[in-house]
């Protein structure tokens, strides 16, 4: 029988992306064997690159569009649609922190509304299923702007309008849903979450990750103060309580408001991509499963890729090994639970070299440890 290899790696981050990393091995591979099935799957965790993964593999294309920034200026963004039905979205590429130089960056004044704006267009053009990636965020606003351009209101005691940005949170008394954009109702919204801090508290939004968005002490515990007042109101007006969601601090509290104003479901990001690029269905009559990402360590095994890959392997009880650009982790640090799950995890560095070498290199040492591999593998396989 042909033998089939299922290739499902996630990119080497600042060097080769997914698809890329993906084809050197199957192509790698044929060259040393040209009989090989090679299944490509390329892999993301629900963050960066995670469009461009689906986009590419899935054969999808890009819609660009000006969108409110961050700091409420125009910006050109775009989303992906896959399947022609399907919109994935990251969040960053409208609300991200990579779009605010260092000296501006301030969450009381930042808002997700250009994230609301995509969700927005992505239904206009007859998506009914949207997935959003949430990480990288400059915004604590709890979503509240993402919800104010897809019609939601939200009044201070007075009945005032209130505005963008963090420091609305405390001002809130009353969220008004009556002019929602009436097309949430017939769409599904599955959200790429991979972090369980709660809305606010000690591991809320505001004390674990404003900081790093440019609040000072002060800032951080007025935005704490306004995530407990948003998620009483939304507890008063729409009767769901956030406080206690995993994961409702997610990207400043936008995790909680996907769920409160777009009834949203968060999941885990690997499940979602694994999901849209039906890579369980591949994964039936494969006979090697090779997973991979830029760097293999104690992170791996919280959710990332080559662990949901390996999850997935297990229980079709199929071989997998990991080519990485380093691996940080031995097996004796690995859990019991979880020791079994790869049966090899492999480095594409084969000496001592600077992180610029191994990034020129990158592509040639892939290819030199992938034929090393497979020669290995063919030959243990020939003598069964």
């Amino acid at each position: 029988m042909k033998t089939k290899i299922l290739i499902a790696l996630d990119k080497y981050k600042g060097n080769l992306s997914a698809m890329e990393i993906c084809k050197i091995i199957g192509n790698s591979i044929k060259e040393m064997d040209k009989n090989i099935e090679v299944i490509l799957n390329p892999m993301a965790d629900g963050g960066e690159g995670t469009v461009d993964t689906l986009v590419g593999s899935l054969k999808g294309k890009y819609i660009s569009l000006y969108v409110t920034g961050p700091l409420g200026d125009k910006i050109k963004s775009r989303f992906g649609i896959i399947n022609n039905k399907i919109a994935v979205i990251e969040m960053s590429a409208a609300s991200g922190l990579w779009l605010i130089p260092t000296e501006k960056r301030n969450p009381m004044e930042t808002t997700t509304y250009g994230t609301g704006e995509l969700i927005g267009k992505a239904m206009e053009i007859g998506c009914k299923k949207i997935i959003i990636g949430i990480g990288g965020s400059a915004t604590n606003d709890g979503g509240m702007g993402m919800a104010q351009a897809l019609g939601v209101k939200f009044y201070d005691k007075n009945s005032n309008l209130l505005g963008f940005g963090g420091k609305e949170l405390i001002k809130i008394n009353r969220i008004d849903m009556s002019d929602r954009n009436l097309l949430l109702k017939d769409t599904i919204i599955e959200v790429a979450c991979d972090v369980g801090n709660p809305l606010f508290g000690k591991n809320g939004a505001a004390y674990i990750y404003a900081p790093q968005k440019g609040a000072d002490e002060k800032m951080v515990q007025e935005l704490d103060k306004g995530l407990l007042n948003f998620a009483e109101v939304i507890k008063k007006d729409l009767v769901l309580n956030v406080a206690e969601l995993k994961g409702a601090g997610a990207a400043g509290g936008l995790g909680a408001g996907l769920v409160a104003f777009l009834n949203a479901k968060l999941k885990n990001g690997v499940d979602i991509v694994m999901e849209a690029t039906g890579i369980e269905n591949k994964m039936r009559d494969v006979d090697l499963v090779i997973t991979g990402e830029g760097a293999f360590d104690r992170q791996t095994f919280f959710g990332k890729s080559p662990y949901g890959v390996a999850i997935l392997a297990k229980k079709y009880k199929k071989p997998v090994i990991t080519i990485n650009g380093s691996v940080n982790v031995s097996r004796d640090e690995i859990s019991e639970r979880d020791k079994n799950l790869f049966s090899g995890n492999f480095s594409t560095l084969n000496a001592a070299m600077n992180i610029e070498n191994a990034i020129k290199n990158s592509k040639v040492l892939l290819k030199n440890i992938t034929k090393e591999l497979i020669t290995f593998y063919l030959s243990i396989k020939n003598l069964k």
